[in-house]
């Protein structure tokens, strides 16, 4: 096995990509151990029970896990690229577990598939059928919530890397026509990420603004078999990629994908951390931050009103990027919503 300081910044790429993939597989399979003790009559309450709370916790234990490597990663891949490995913070692993993609509670995310069986159930689906697309549901999003969670620590520590001044996109086979064309394009490292569900599309950070190992949209294009070709692009599309036009021109990159949003809104923060107790609300409640009474929630249904919660948005680290091109100011807004200390 080729030893870590000789690995290339591809081949660490790749390790890490590896890495996540594996957390991600190993929590769905938890979680797909844990659904076959479920049933369509049952599956609100078997949710709202044990089952659901060792489904959130395998989750945000996959989220834990690939966001403490996060700063090792960056870490090595500036040694390998000829800078230096130290960083001026420290990323907060924990800061990033139980909240889902779009800033809300990871348990009220991981609710939705129940959803989803009493849909199918009402449209008329045999029980079983109804579960298989509830476990569907559930795999897709337990796994872009890792994911997701992966790439915004990777962001957090090239932030806190002053050596990485931006990120290339990866994107690894079998993937979505609106993935491929993006494969290698290079962004700011405080640039927001465009990613979809069940997208593992990968951010390799740089030091130098170059990237020639990284594989074009063509390149990818014609290392697929013929019939992936056609399920990707379409028959049509396939057909005019193949004889030579452009596949950037070919796909429309933007349809479907978006960068994480709260209702739409234009600022994106979580309620996550933020009771006296949490990273964030803590540091506050410390620097004599105003806390107001709330209902407490358990998948998106109220429970007492004895909590207290920072009336102070909590931001993402996303939408920290995009509202900040200044690394220092960036670093005080990370350190300030307890994502590095």
């Amino acid at each position: 096995m080729r030893r870590l300081s000789m690995a290339t910044p591809a081949e660490l790429g790749r390790t890490r990509y590896q890495q996540v993939t594996t957390v991600v597989r190993s929590v769905v399979e938890r979680v797909q151990e844990l659904w076959k003790g479920m049933s369509a009559a049952s599956v609100e309450g078997d949710l709202e029970g044990p089952a659901g709370a060792a489904i959130v916790a395998a989750v945000a234990e996959g989220q834990l896990t690939v966001a403490d490597a996060a700063q090792a990663y960056i870490a090595v891949q500036m040694a390998a690229q000829g800078g230096s490995a130290l960083a001026e913070a420290t990323l907060v692993a924990a800061a990033f577990a139980g909240i889902a993609p779009d800033g809300g509670p990871l348990e009220t995310l991981l609710f939705l598939p129940a959803i989803g069986v009493r849909r199918r159930l009402a449209a008329g689906l045999a029980p079983d059928e109804a579960m298989l697309g509830g476990l569907a549901d559930m795999a897709r999003y337990a796994s872009t919530a890792i994911a997701d969670t992966a790439r915004s620590a990777d962001q957090v520590g090239m932030t806190a890397n002053p050596n990485c001044v931006a990120y290339v996109r990866v994107v690894q086979l079998p993937a979505c026509a609106r993935c491929i064309i993006l494969s290698g394009q290079m962004y700011s490292r405080s640039e927001g990420f465009l990613r979809h569900p069940n997208c593992d599309c990968q951010t390799l950070p740089l030091r130098e603004k170059d990237w020639p190992s990284v594989p074009t949209p063509q390149q990818l294009f014609d290392r697929m078999p013929a019939a992936e070709q056609r399920r990707v692009f379409t028959v049509a599309g396939a057909r005019a990629i193949g004889d030579g036009a452009d596949v950037g021109q070919v796909v429309n990159a933007r349809r479907g994908m978006s960068t994480a949003h709260v209702f739409g809104r234009d600022l994106q923060v979580t309620s996550e951390g933020t009771t006296k107790r949490g990273l964030y609300g803590g540091r506050l409640r410390r620097a004599g931050g105003e806390f107001a009474k709330f209902p407490g929630q358990r998948y998106g249904r109220a429970t007492s009103t004895r909590y207290t919660r920072a009336t102070t948005p909590r931001l993402m680290p996303e939408e920290i990027f995009r509202i900040s091109d200044d690394r220092a100011e960036q670093l005080r807004l990370l350190r300030r919503y307890g994502y590095i200390v």
